[in-house]
């Protein structure tokens, strides 16, 4: 029998509605910050933290209390908004047809409002829809961590005063348990209790908070809310001192020469925390390898002779073939790994096994090894769960016995009606690709042939599912990777002779990409659910909507930027438009500046090793010392300036969390407090702009 429902309820208007006012402030924090650096948060942490503060905030006037279940709702809608402004290439590809393709590339195509309306509803649904199927599989099934997810299920219990297990063990044990795994036994009661027909009010469900408790909730409201002016404030300074956004750390001739500036963004500090120490790290080794070792050399050879920052004939563009060589490595190797490990990984683990046996012997590993540190960590009480991976593996039941036990399935998984049908999985998968197939065509018409917009749709489903199963065991979803990994599957498909190549490889790619993100991260808010209780039902449709308003809001939140802003520009550099465009260019035949390509393999090589080692190394202390391929490659392409202030993020994480042994759940609030702040502000700065306000 399955177990019964937590209680509270899994769907209700006014979960979709707070759902939606805070993903439309994440949502159009994501465009702003996805057009300066083509990477966005989904946030799904802060955003069931500030679900639960407006709740608190309306909490005398609810009619009924408002429970875990129903905030795992609010983070779904609010997720499914967020995701948008990347998952449909309103951050990279769309500025990329826009703006950087050529005329003899069939462009550049300046899309209307409504076309951009249509590319993104048809581009929203079917990751969202094959998502369902996909969760019985690596959820249920399977048992995938989904760090990030069960780190977001952690949250949402501290939030709403239950505290699971904190050893180690048994938090590994928590991350890959059953359905409401984190709800203790005694709050699964049936949701009406004996001789009651209402929820209306359930007062015993939801008791006074203490006085220590209305104190500790007061004072982390006031630290966001200080934290977002602080951020907001920032933002409309920058609008009338503009050197603020690019203040010179190495002296004038390294910040107009080389590029060297420091962006003091509090927001960026806030993205870096959320990063995490490790990943912040590797972004600031590719900005010093690119900016400090590879532009100076490609400038001095002559390889690159035309100023830094000029994409196509500078160093700014050399450098962006060695970034890509280092995605695409990553992300084939990734993905071949996940296609591959069920066939090889019994005769292959051993090995390497062995072979990292030997080498713990050696003076150099001695050196390497230490306490292992992964931000986010989400405490219980006095301990904290490291969210990267687990220590210590747990012993689990054998896949075998539960595939092969129905009875014993059914138990891991919610009731069957709180479960999506099967028949609303056929229906909306096939009316969904209908729907991409048919508003490609309306945008783009013969230039991008039917037969290709099917096929780059059905490729994006089996990317898809590589993209899941590398974010359940890594946390890392490579959509950059995969969308790339499309594009050269694509120039093999249309033949370099169609003047449209270039055109019809950045839809392929696009799609793949939107396929692979939707799938993979919102597995996540599943992977959550799952945890808690939550109706897979309920978060299917609260993402659903998520998706439909989120797509809609993203399009007109970027052609609002591109009608007052110049882009690119020095605010919104696009820089993941040039990696798209350069992409096609390269895999339709149109080849590399001089030497970029033996650097390109060299890069690629190198980090071919080093993403094998991570790979084989996912719960290993020393992992973190291995550079990571697409952290690398984004610290590669953006400027210094966009990577410092996340590297100063970064670290102080660390010290908050390795140094201070402070509880994170203050520091999650700080480093939203700051991305909200300037994404929201940063509205003012557009309407300061459309009326041509005068700088100082």
């Amino acid at each position: 029998m399955a177990r019964t429902m937590p209680p509270g309820r899994s769907f209700t208007v006014r979960g979709v509605a707070a759902g939606l006012a805070v993903g439309t402030v994440i949502c159009a924090a994501n465009v702003y910050f996805g057009l300066q650096t083509g990477w966005v948060s989904i946030m799904s942490m802060p955003a069931s933290l500030m679900g639960f503060g407006v709740f608190r905030l309306l909490r005398p006037h609810l009619r009924f209390p408002f429970s875990p279940v129903e905030n795992v709702l609010v983070q779904s809608v609010a997720c499914g908004m967020a995701i948008m402004p990347l998952g449909c290439g309103l951050v990279g590809v769309i500025p990329a047809m826009e703006y950087l393709l050529a005329e003899d590339e069939m462009g550049p195509l300046r899309l209307g409002t409504w076309q951009l309306i249509a590319w993104s509803i048809g581009l929203c649904y079917f990751g969202v829809v094959f998502a369902v199927p996909l969760r019985r599989q690596v959820i249920i099934r399977e048992r995938l961590r989904f760090p990030s997810g069960f780190s977001t299920a952690v949250l949402i219990s501290i939030l709403h005063g239950r505290n699971p297990n904190s050893s180690k063990k048994e938090m590994d044990a928590a991350a890959k348990g059953g359905f409401a795994s984190l709800v203790p036994k005694e709050e699964e009661p049936p949701l009406l209790a004996p001789g009651r027909d209402s929820l209306d009010t359930e007062p015993d469900d939801d008791p006074e908070p203490t006085a220590a408790e209305k104190s500790e909730w007061a004072s982390n409201m006031r630290l966001l809310l200080a934290c977002f002016l602080a951020s907001g404030i920032f933002t409309v300074a920058t609008y009338f001192v503009p050197v603020l956004r690019n203040i010179p750390i190495f002296g004038s001739a390294a910040a107009s020469t080389w590029l060297w500036t420091l962006n003091p963004s509090l927001a960026y500090v806030g993205q870096g925390i959320i990063m995490g120490t490790e990943t912040t790290m590797h972004m600031l080794l590719g900005a010093v390898v690119g900016w400090g070792v590879l532009s100076p050399l490609a400038k001095k050879k002559g390889w690159a002779p035309g100023d830094v920052d000029d994409w196509e004939h500078g160093s700014k563009g050399w450098i962006v073939w060695v970034s890509l060589a280092i995605m695409l490595v990553d992300a084939i190797v990734s993905l071949s790994y996940v296609a591959l490990r069920p066939l090889l990984g019994p005769v292959i683990e051993p090995r390497v096994k062995k072979l990292v046996e030997r080498l713990q012997g050696t003076r150099l590993w001695q050196r390497l090894r230490g306490d292992s540190y992964r931000y986010s960590q989400i405490p219980s009480q006095d301990h904290s769960h490291d969210q990267g991976s687990s220590a210590d593996p747990i012993e689990d039941r054998d896949d075998d016995s539960v595939d092969g036990n129905k009875e014993e399935q059914e138990e891991e998984d919610a009731p069957p009606n709180q479960r999506v049908g099967r028949l609303t999985v056929i229906v909306g998968l096939s009316a969904s690709i209908l729907l991409c197939v048919l508003t490609i065509h309306f945008v783009f018409g013969n230039l991008v042939p039917l037969y290709a917009n099917v096929l780059a749709v059905l490729m994006a489903l089996v990317l898809s599912i590589m993209g899941v199963r590398a974010l359940g065991e890594t946390d890392l979803n490579p959509v950059s990777g995969i969308s790339k990994l499309a594009q050269l599957i694509f120039a093999f498909v249309i033949p370099q002779s169609n003047k449209a190549s270039v055109l019809i490889n950045l839809v392929a790619g696009a799609v793949s990409e939107a396929g692979a993100l939707q799938a993979g991260d919102l597995m996540q808010d599943l992977k959550t659910g799952h945890l808690l209780g939550a109706a897979p039902k309920a978060q299917f449709w609260g993402q659903v909507i998520g998706a439909s308003v989120g797509a809609v809001l993203s399009a007109f939140i970027y052609r609002l930027y591109t009608v007052v802003y110049e882009i690119p520009g020095d605010l919104f550099q696009v820089p993941t438009a040039y990696v798209w465009i350069f992409t096609a260019r390269l895999v339709t035949g149109q080849g590399l500046p001089y030497m970029a390509k033996e650097w390109a393999i060299g890069a690629a090589a190198l980090f071919a090793c080093a993403t094998i080692l991570r790979t084989v190394s996912v719960n290993k202390s020393w992992r973190k010392w291995v550079p990571g391929g697409i952290a690398v490659a984004i610290g590669m392409y953006n400027v210094p300036s966009f990577t410092l202030a996340r590297a100063i993020g970064g670290l102080f994480a660390w010290y908050w969390g390795q140094r201070l042994k402070r509880s994170s759940t203050p520091l999650i609030i700080l480093a939203s407090g700051f991305i909200l702040g300037e994404g929201f502000l940063s509205i003012v700065n557009l309407l300061l702009q459309s009326l041509k306000v005068p700088h100082l």
